[in-house]
């Protein structure tokens, strides 16, 4: 679980903070968990709402007008196949919290553009741009990471 706090902190204490609140909720609320099987799932999600909690109090998400369309080029799946988990996991860590956070909710947790400006009260317009521009850093991250041919 520390680690899917970590997805979602702007820095380990942050992310700590995130799991203590988290666990705090999940013994408070265990009585209410019906089917075992399901505690996992129900964990993170506690994990993920304490996370999205913390970030609205901390963070306020800008609009960005313009959408900027990133595609790969030939040859960006090799560089892909060379990123391991850790260096993409800290590739998102660096991101600003407002990109991070629509990314993770988007490409991680699977999470529509409708269900994210809910969770974050920004418009689905909002949402779309902030998940198109941290693709876009991350490319041009990965990009001087190894040099590859990504561009926008």
């Amino acid at each position: 679980m520390y680690g899917l706090c970590l997805q979602y902190a702007s820095s380990e204490e942050d992310a700590q903070d995130i799991l203590q609140e988290g666990f705090i909720k999940v013994f408070a609320k265990l009585d209410q968990v019906r089917n075992p099987e399901a505690l996992p799932g129900w964990i993170r999600r506690i994990m993920i709402n304490t996370a999205l909690e913390r970030y609205r109090g901390q963070v306020k998400l800008q609009s960005v007008d313009e959408q900027q369309e990133v595609k790969l080029e030939q040859g960006d799946d090799q560089v892909l196949a060379e990123l391991t988990c850790e260096e993409l996991v800290t590739i998102i860590r660096g991101l600003s919290p407002k990109y991070r956070m629509v990314f993770n909710l988007y490409a991680i947790e699977g999470y529509s553009h409708q269900e994210i400006s809910s969770k974050l009260g920004i418009s689905v317009g909002t949402s779309k741009s902030n998940l198109s521009r941290a693709r876009a850093i991350l490319q041009e991250r990965i990009k001087k990471m190894y040099g590859s041919a990504i561009t926008r």
